[in-house]
């Protein structure tokens, strides 16, 4: 049976093209619906439940990477390769770690999108050898500075850490430092920065893992 794709794109000259496009390979793959905003890829993603969701990342509404999120959330069985001309690193990271099942540029050959399309069917990754080599390379990098990133912390950044591995809320590490709470979110800020860190919970077990806690009270 065909791929059942659905085309989520805002251009409406580029979903026709792609529409042609696929219609050279039946046998292969099958455009069940469109989408052009990315609120709309998601209702459609529910009423179709296509196979695979090729999605641009600037979209109205809601972007590619947001619909991606929320779709893989609702419907685990249903693929998602951005099809984009975003060479931007932080949306190739972004999508990745959302769980996307590949991620491709408009200014791929259509041959190879049909192998790579192919390929998603079987579990594999849609993503063309350069795109995969500048994914290593952020991933390596990034495994770096997480390495490195301690030091670039100031001492008070490292107390506050440290609070913070010890479970303490923004008001009581305000209180032991005598500063202000406001402060005390700056200098969160600037840690999960440093760290390449997400949030507060990452923060912690990156601090526990590296045993930066502060002694306990005999």
């Amino acid at each position: 049976m065909p791929i059942r794709i659905l085309l989520a794109d805002d251009h409406r000259l580029f979903r026709q093209g792609m529409i042609s496009l696929m219609r050279t390979r039946e046998d292969l793959v099958e455009v069940v619906g469109e989408a052009e905003t990315g609120e709309e890829a998601v209702q459609m993603t529910g009423m179709l439940r296509p196979d695979v969701v090729l999605m641009d990342i600037y979209m109205p509404q809601k972007d590619g990477l947001q619909a991606a999120k929320e779709i893989l959330s609702r419907f685990p069985g249903v693929a998602i390769v951005m099809l984009t001309s975003s060479e931007h690193d932080g949306h190739l990271y972004e999508a990745v770690r959302l769980g996307v099942a590949g991620y491709l540029l408009k200014n791929l050959d259509a041959d190879e999108l049909f192998e790579l399309l192919e390929g998603v069917t079987h579990g594999e990754a849609a993503m063309t050898r350069s795109m995969a080599m500048r994914l290593l390379k952020g991933v390596a990098g990034r495994m770096v500075d997480a390495e490195s990133g301690e030091e670039a912390l100031s001492e008070r950044e490292l107390v506050v850490l440290r609070f913070v591995a010890n479970g303490a809320s923004n008001a009581e590490i305000a209180e032991n430092l005598s500063i202000s709470i406001n402060t005390v979110k700056s200098h969160l800020k600037n840690i999960l920065e440093k760290l390449q860190l997400a949030n507060r919970t990452q923060a912690a077990t990156y601090a526990l893992r590296r045993g930066l806690v502060l002694p306990r009270e005999k």
